[in-house]
């Protein structure tokens, strides 16, 4: 090993050793994965405290491109969830110098793009720093920004969540309306009670007293229909007792948007609206099968891997929801993962993908999906790979290679259940290179996915790439997939053939393509 390899690495969380991942890299991975989940080897604590320290180191090396990157991970829906880019958001609206709080300030329509964002901002922000004029202002410019339809459906979908509501954020950043219609809103969310014959509604939009109306106990079915189409209500915006009927779901899906129609498939074949050969299935069958408008709804493959997960399954990982699942929803699942990461244009080069599945790949979840350990979730990454590229190989390792017997033709939920299955042992990320060295194999590119907790076995990484591009004289690349919001990575940051990548980052298939392409 060379001195200068020697000297950049440091003791992984295993014991054993890793490069440190370059700052910004690690902000990328963090706000994509978060830390909302422990690992084999790091408690929930230690990673989420290890993260808060990249984002403070991030925003002195360069506060612009911190805030920039959150922003853009964020707006571009690279992340299964958005909690680690308000986090982060949170922290750069409270940095000690003033160009980096306005910069973090102006971004804030690009990170809370719900409601539900605000509020969760909201209570965030309070820990890095006070309701100045500074956060007043971009908070009340969320609001005053927004033409009057936009915000009336804001308002009216998102109510209240995580103990903050409109009218608490509205007091504390003391937005002054710059309209009629925004006064009789403002007011309509700051009163303390107010009633569908209160004449305050007088100057309210229809939505807003249709809204009111549907909590009347004396409105009707046929009503509640009526609303849904005429205002296109969704069901956030339902009394609890609308949500049980098949007739009031069937007129929400007329025009539920594809992220709330997968949250919402067990429900909708809970109630009997969605079985086998219905119009409303083969309706729901064509949505999420159509790249067009996945790629505007910025779907994630997570969310597809978790609905399908939760669909098949046919019960609720919490409450008492049951239901039977229609098999051709969840073949249409199973495509709309593959349609929902970025165009893949098959690079023609020979891969080895190669799982990590030892045993700290299977602790902890990704992306905040209960019961989605790493193990699984690279195997399902994987196959986005697998079934573009012509000359591809799929392994599995640990301390010993593993069998994976893993095809092209297999389901998401077949594949999962391979990798669940496997027996765990030690961590020894050199061994897809060594093998391939072993049996002369022509590979390309080595993909790993694992969580870069390697500490078994004699030969680095690093160096079993470089042994294996001396014995074979291929210029093979490695792209390390990272499954975990940690400090640490397999890849060495000066071999401009190595590059890491975020699991479960929606665009990661296709730039590996490229990387795989790039000479």
């Amino acid at each position: 090993m060379s001195t200068r390899n020697t000297r950049c690495m440091v003791q992984n969380s295993a014991g054993g050793r890793a490069f440190a991942l370059d700052p910004f890299a690690r902000l990328e991975r963090f706000l994509i994965l978060g830390a909302d989940g422990p690992t084999y080897y790091a408690a929930q604590r230690t990673l989420a405290l290890e993260n808060a320290a990249c984002v403070t180191t991030c925003l002195a090396l360069d506060g612009a491109r911190t805030v920039k990157t959150i922003a853009d991970v964020s707006n571009a829906g690279r992340a299964p969830k958005n909690d680690a880019a308000l986090f982060a958001l949170a922290m750069a609206c409270g940095a000690p110098a003033d160009a980096m709080r306005r910069a973090a300030l102006n971004a804030l329509p690009r990170v809370c793009r719900t409601g539900t964002h605000l509020f969760q901002f909201a209570e965030t922000v309070g820990r890095f720093r006070r309701w100045g004029r500074g956060l007043r202002r971009a908070v009340a410019a969320w609001y005053l920004d927004l033409g009057t339809d936009a915000l009336v459906r804001q308002v009216l979908k998102y109510g209240q969540r995580q103990g903050w509501s409109h009218r608490d954020v509205l007091r504390l950043s003391h937005a002054a309306p710059r309209t009629p219609a925004q006064q009789a809103v403002f007011r309509w969310l700051t009163a303390k009670e107010i009633t569908a014959t209160d004449a305050g509604l007088e100057a309210l939009s229809e939505a807003c007293r249709a809204f009111e109306a549907l909590r009347a106990r004396s409105v009707t079915e046929a009503e509640v229909i009526a609303s849904v189409r005429r205002h296109k209500f969704t069901h956030e915006m339902l009394p609890t007792e609308w949500k049980r009927s098949p007739a009031v779901w069937a007129a929400l899906l007329e025009d539920m948007p594809l992220t709330a129609m997968l949250r919402g498939l067990a429900q909708m074949t809970s109630v009997g609206l969605l079985t086998p050969g219905s119009e409303a299935a083969a309706f729901v069958g064509r949505k999420l099968t159509d790249a067009a408008a996945l790629g505007r709804a910025r779907i994630h493959p997570l969310a597809v891997l978790s609905a399908l997960r939760v669909y098949r399954s046919g019960r609720g990982l919490a409450g008492k929801l049951t239901w039977t699942s229609e098999r051709g929803l969840c073949d249409a699942l199973e495509r709309c993962f593959d349609l929902s990461f970025r165009a893949i244009t098959p690079s023609g080069k020979r891969h080895l993908l190669a799982l990590d599945v030892s045993g700290s790949m299977s602790c902890g979840e990704v992306g905040g999906s209960p019961g989605l350990t790493p193990a699984m979730a690279s195997a399902a990454m994987a196959m986005a790979t697998l079934r573009v590229e012509r000359h591809c190989e799929l392994m599995g390792f640990s301390h010993q290679l593993v069998d994976l017997p893993i095809r092209r033709e297999h389901t998401l939920t077949q594949v999962m259940k391979i990798v669940q299955d496997v027996p765990m042992g030690a961590t020894d990320c050199a061994l897809p290179m060594l093998e391939a060295a072993r049996t002369g194999r022509a590979v390309d590119v080595f993909v790993v996915y694992t969580d870069n907790e390697t500490w078994f076995g004699k030969v680095h990484p690093h160096l079993a790439l470089r042994q294996y591009r001396e014995k074979t004289g291929i210029a093979a690349k490695l792209a390390v997939v990272g499954l975990t919001a940690t400090q640490f990575t397999i890849a060495d940051p000066d071999d401009p053939g190595s590059l890491d990548f975020v699991g479960f980052d929606a665009a990661a298939p296709a730039v590996m393509a490229d990387f795989a392409r790039a000479r």
